[in-house]
């Protein structure tokens, strides 16, 4: 098993199946299960859902998780183009946070949100990477 972990994706991927796993295993259990409703907080599209409708939105993060923990492990077709169009998203949710929520930090969004979507693009160009 651990040898499937480590081989068979570029490196940059692999660090992206580690990430699932940890959020699919460890993160999004704990949020779901432990964490009190009244301190949830669920991210989409840059707009921030707290308590019942974070609480009631973790199950799709986990699933979306899970599905990219799979996707990765066994590179399977389907995630191209689907990793690349969350990852982007993420990317302009990065972006959008901070104007949304009067942060006033910009420039950290700019930052975060680019880093997001050269791993989209990335992703994107990798289609080829996932052939099963």
């Amino acid at each position: 098993m651990i040898r499937l972990i480590f081989t068979g994706r570029p490196v940059w991927m692999t660090a992206l199946l580690l990430f699932c796993a940890y959020m699919t295993f460890i993160y999004m259990p704990f949020d779901l299960f432990y964490k009190p409703v009244a301190e949830d907080v669920e991210v989409w599209f840059g707009f921030a859902l707290r308590g019942w409708a974070a609480k009631a939105t973790e199950p799709i993060h986990w699933l979306i998780y899970a599905a990219g923990f799979y996707g990765f492990l066994k590179m399977k077709s389907w995630m191209f183009p689907w990793a690349a169009i969350y990852v982007a998203q993420v990317g302009i949710a990065m972006f959008v946070w901070p104007m949304i929520n009067d942060l006033g930090n910009v420039g950290a969004g700019i930052v975060s949100g680019a880093v997001f979507l050269l791993l989209g693009i990335a992703l994107w160009l990798a289609k080829d990477e996932f052939s099963h």
